[in-house]
């Protein structure tokens, strides 16, 4: 499923709603300027009781290896988004 899938699902869902207007809804939550990336790249963490815990996580730097040469490089450290699944959506999709 992708986006444009998610909207489209949305609007068959809620009465009233576009398919237009879900699009918009989707992407404000989930797109590259949305809630979700304003929120981490802030710092924040957003949680979604039943569905799960997106999070900015710290990677360290560390050294790596130049695939083409074999040269050692450092990678530097950097934030990245993590989601962290809510136990109610593990057993969900477990069965």
């Amino acid at each position: 499923m992708n986006k444009s899938d998610l909207a489209m699902e949305v609007a068959a869902r809620v009465d009233d709603l576009t398919q237009a207007k879900a699009a918009e809804a989707v992407d404000a939550i989930f797109g590259g300027g949305g809630i979700i990336a304003g929120a981490l790249a802030g710092g924040d963490a957003v949680t979604i009781a039943g569905f799960g815990k997106f999070e900015a996580r710290e990677r360290a730097a560390r050294e790596g290896r130049n695939p083409a040469t074999g040269e050692s490089v450092m990678i530097a450290a950097k934030t990245v988004p993590a989601f962290k699944a809510a136990r109610a959506l593990r057993d969900h999709v477990d069965g």
